[in-house]
Parts: C-alpha cells; structure tokens; sequence
C-alpha cells in the first residue's frame, strides 16, 4: 500500500547508522534495506510513520514525528468520513 506522496517525516542520518539492520527488521512495510553496512530508504512513501524504526534505532540515526503527515491523513479519514486525505495533497494509492 502507497500512502500520501511526499508527507512522510522519515529521515535517516546515515553518518549515525551503524548498519545494525534494526531498522529493516521492525518495519512493517520493508521501507528499509541494508547494504555494505549501512540502511537506506527503500520506498520513503510506504513509511506509515509507526515509529517502530526510530524506538529502535541504537544510535538515533532516524528520527520522525510519529502519527502526523499520513498517518493522521488516514485516521482522520477513517474517523472523520470524507476519505483518507491529508487536505492538500492528493488521496492515497493502493
């Protein structure tokens, strides 16, 4: 599943990674990889901004604000009525 383009708060500090691989094993939708020692993003638009990859991150290298851009475009959709939709992007992709 694809969420809003271009939303997510996800950010990796790769100079802090110490390629544990942490990062890729909590995401729940395989958002990162590692490779020679160190992850990257794979797909920063399936990031649903859960938080499990920071929470778990030794070093702190990613950080991102938890529950906002997408993920509260979609709770409010669910809630709210009206769609999944963030108000000034265009609505989620499957």
């Amino acid at each position: 599943m694809k969420y809003l383009s271009n939303v997510t708060t996800l950010a990796l500090d790769k100079e802090k990674c110490i390629g544990c691989g942490m990062c890729e094993i909590v995401c729940p939708h395989a958002v990162f990889s590692v490779v020679d020692g160190k992850a990257f993003i794979t797909d920063r638009d399936a990031c649903m901004e859960c938080g499990a990859c920071a929470r778990n991150c030794p070093v702190e290298a990613i950080t991102l604000d938890s529950g906002v851009g997408c993920a509260t475009g979609l709770i409010n959709g669910m809630f709210g009525g009206g769609g999944a939709c963030c108000g000034e992007k265009t609505c989620c992709s499957k």
